[in-house]
């Protein structure tokens, strides 16, 4: 067969999935909620801006793929959050869309049953389902912003949204991120390249007219007023981490201007082993008193470590990356809030 017979006889499927503004009514945010989740943006706001002192910690499972192990972390943290409100506000990572280096199961929203069946229509049920139930608890949701025309069906329940390394230089993801009512942070390159994000996030808080898709679901032209809190995320990169207070003056350094820092605690800047978060974590609190990092970003789970998707799967444990223990992380944020509180006694003193 040539190539024109191969082109004409090989065809694409179609499967026509329900409107964002149909799915916004199926699954409603009540009025409340959305006033809830307008005061967690404005004091996330507050932090990335110094106007308020504490330490935003994005944390939770590297990917959503068991709603009830999700559940049950979103019950801890949230119980958690009160014991710790004065030093600390917590963010549940809530990721739905997984980036794959070559191929791999894409996350809840494109496979939400774990079989290769790519049942999105009820991904995306399942999806928004999930998130109300994560807000009605009164934790504010985090999620990385990977298919723009996803971000229809969700951008009414996200608190804080972050670029991954590998589209920080998409322009789209900068065009869409400053179409988005929540900040939003923007990591390095893979390679380390920190003028990537800089740009993306001096691109991303500018007014931008671009092709996206309406809540009717239907193409349109999308005009945004800028994302005034796009950030920069300190991931690591591939030959090492960059978290520590001589990277983060290095940096300030060479660029003429660094926005707010968030530092994710995992991939490069643990080498990508998640017992090593904790000690990576304890460094940027022990020396945020010079660097005013604003947050940190790290991947917690019921259970420490990673699986293989089966049949067999343990109960509260990642099927992506490595994820740190439940109990461990706990450990960890307790610590943290009490060398926080040190530190602001310190201060006063």
């Amino acid at each position: 067969m040539n190539a024109l017979n191969t082109a004409l006889t090989t065809s694409t499927q179609e499967q026509a999935l329900v409107l964002p503004q149909q799915l916004k009514q199926q699954f409603p945010l009540h009025a409340h909620l959305a006033e809830q989740i307008a005061l967690q943006r404005q004091t996330i706001n507050d932090i990335l801006t110094g106007k308020d002192s504490r330490l935003l910690i994005v944390t939770g499972p590297c990917s959503i793929h068991d709603e009830a192990a999700v559940l049950e972390y979103a019950i801890h943290l949230q119980q958690l959050q009160q014991q710790l409100a004065d030093e600390i506000v917590f963010v549940m990572r809530a990721y739905i869309e997984k980036p794959r280096t070559t191929v791999g199961w894409k996350g809840f929203l494109y496979d939400p049953n774990l079989d290769g069946s790519n049942n999105m229509q009820l991904g995306l049920e399942k999806s928004r389902a999930l998130y109300l139930k994560i807000i009605e608890m009164g934790l504010p949701i985090a999620s990385e912003i990977l298919s723009p025309m996803a971000t229809a069906y969700f951008d009414d329940l996200l608190a804080w949204g972050a670029i991954g390394a590998r589209t920080s230089e998409s322009q789209i993801h900068r065009e869409i991120s400053s179409h988005m009512p929540f900040a939003i942070g923007f990591k390095n390159g893979t390679d380390g390249s920190i003028q990537i994000a800089l740009d993306a996030i001096q691109s991303a808080s500018r007014p931008h007219q671009f092709l996206g898709l309406g809540q009717q679901g239907l193409p349109c032209m999308l005009s945004s007023m800028g994302n005034p809190h796009a950030h920069l995320i300190l991931r690591g990169s591939n030959t090492g981490p960059n978290y520590s207070r001589a990277e983060i003056e290095r940096i300030k350094a060479k660029a003429s201007h660094v926005p707010a820092l968030v530092v994710d605690c995992s991939h490069g800047n643990s080498s990508k082993n998640p017992l090593l978060q904790p000690e990576v974590l304890m460094t940027i609190v022990d020396e945020r008193p010079h660097t005013a990092v604003r947050g940190v970003m790290l991947e917690s789970h019921l259970q420490d470590g990673a699986q293989k998707i089966s049949t067999h799967m343990q109960y509260g444990q990642s099927i992506t990356d490595g994820c740190l223990g439940w109990e461990k992380s706990k450990a960890l944020f307790v610590e943290v809030a009490k060398r926080l509180a040190a530190q602001r006694l310190a201060k006063i003193a």
